[in-house]
């Protein structure tokens, strides 16, 4: 279950954004642990890792939001902040800390919903899956999104990762069903790529990690069109 955090010192816009995450709850089926805090010193005191999703406010009046996400983010590099505030240069200080957006105050629910969507999608694109690969003389498990991309050879699949190389018998349609559900898109009949590792392209070539591949004419504008969502559901 997603836990999160709301820190806001006024109580009514508080409820408010209580209000808020119970509404996205019933909007969208998802159930979340929600814990609410008066002002940045309360969830900065005795801070534990155990937030997915922390809703900040910048200006409170004992610890201001920016200070309590700098104490935060020296125990804590993965939780997802977002800022509520009412005026948005202060919450362009918030790349500093690494916060993923800012909502403008007085908070609508529709602004309100997307940067939670975002969150929550962020979330779901972190979380680990694993390929069990047969290898000569057993099996190896693999980190998704450790790979940059998979080559057919033959009747086998290469697989280019963050720790090396592996050849295993198979198809690359096979491989590529198995990761249906994750950013795996061929840039040509041989080659499919990680989305989350691609660098750049120019022309007819794609980045991924320290590799150079050619995109293919039938492939590319599928290619890029993928490519363009996902950066566009990752972007800040």
């Amino acid at each position: 279950m997603i836990h999160i955090a709301i820190v806001e010192d006024n109580p009514e816009v508080r409820e408010q954004l209580i209000g808020y995450v119970h509404r996205y709850e019933r909007q969208y089926g998802k159930m979340f642990e929600l814990t609410a805090f008066a002002d940045g010193d309360e969830i900065v005191s005795d801070y534990r890792a155990v937030y997915d999703i922390i809703l900040l406010d910048i200006q409170m009046r004992r610890m201001d939001g920016m200070a309590a996400a700098e104490a935060i983010r020296k125990v804590d590099r993965d939780v997802i902040l977002i800022f509520i505030t009412n005026m948005a240069q202060f919450a362009i200080r918030g790349y500093a800390v690494d916060a993923l957006d800012y909502v403008l105050k007085p908070v609508p629910y529709f602004a309100f919903s997307r940067q939670l969507q975002k969150a929550v999608e962020r979330l779901r694109r972190r979380q680990k899956t694993f390929l069990t690969v047969p290898v000569e003389g057993g099996l190896r498990r693999v980190d998704v999104a450790t790979l940059y991309y998979l080559e057919s050879e033959g009747h086998y699949v290469r697989l280019y990762t963050e720790d090396g190389e592996l050849l295993t018998a198979g198809s690359l349609k096979a491989y590529e069903e198995k990761l249906a559900n994750k950013p795996f898109v061929r840039c040509n009949s041989g080659y499919l790529v990680n989305l989350a590792q691609v660098l750049g392209v120019q022309q007819n070539t794609v980045q991924v990690g320290p590799y150079t591949l050619q995109i293919s004419r039938p492939k590319k504008k599928a290619f890029l069109e993928a490519l363009t969502d996902y950066i566009g559901g990752d972007a800040k």
